[in-house]
């Protein structure tokens, strides 16, 4: 399989149909990231305020050969007090973009983005214990899965278990991100 060209870069105020669809749209977010329709109105507000890159999370574009695909977003999350953080990514592709190798690329991107301009250690992501697909992506990216998180999440009108994912910047059972 080609390796699809992929680029990260900042959420520009032409992208923000995307935040809007992906807002309005369940197809648009996918089966395992619908969970409501969303705000678009305080994402434009955030968007105006940071472009939606701050220091506890952000959001990037993935681009695919050229063509908006999606979006990934990394948040800050602390294991007691706040200088014990990593980076909880997640990834959302539009549904024509899904399935190519774009998401695998996207999030090794990211995380290697994050090991580069902050000192957290870890990067973590979480998906449904029935994305299958999504588990793929982050085991071919490089990540560990860790064990699964019980009843974390609703959606479609009950409680979903996820299985818990990381990345260690130094970890030598990993894949390093490149």
């Amino acid at each position: 399989m080609e390796t699809p060209e992929v680029v990260l870069r900042p959420v520009t105020a032409a992208d923000l149909w995307l935040l809007e669809r992906q807002a309005d749209d369940p197809e648009a977010g996918g089966a395992f990231n619908w969970s409501g329709y969303r705000d678009i109105v305080a994402t434009r507000r955030r968007f105006e305020e940071n472009r939606l890159i701050g220091p506890d999370g952000g959001s990037l574009i993935v681009q695919l050969d050229g063509s908006v695909a999606g979006n990934v977003v990394w948040m800050r999350h602390a294991y007691g007090t706040p200088i014990w953080s990593c980076w909880t990514i997640g990834i959302s592709l539009l549904p024509e973009f899904r399935g190519r190798g774009a998401g695998t690329v996207a999030q090794r991107m990211l995380a290697a983005y994050l090991f580069a301009t902050t000192p957290q250690e870890r990067v973590e992501a979480y998906t449904d214990v029935e994305n299958v697909a999504e588990q793929r992506a982050l085991t071919k990216a490089g990540f560990t899965r860790e064990g699964e998180i019980r009843s974390a999440q609703f959606r479609e009108g009950r409680w979903r278990s996820l299985y818990l994912y990381s990345l260690l910047r130094d970890d030598p059972t990993s894949t390093p991100p490149t």
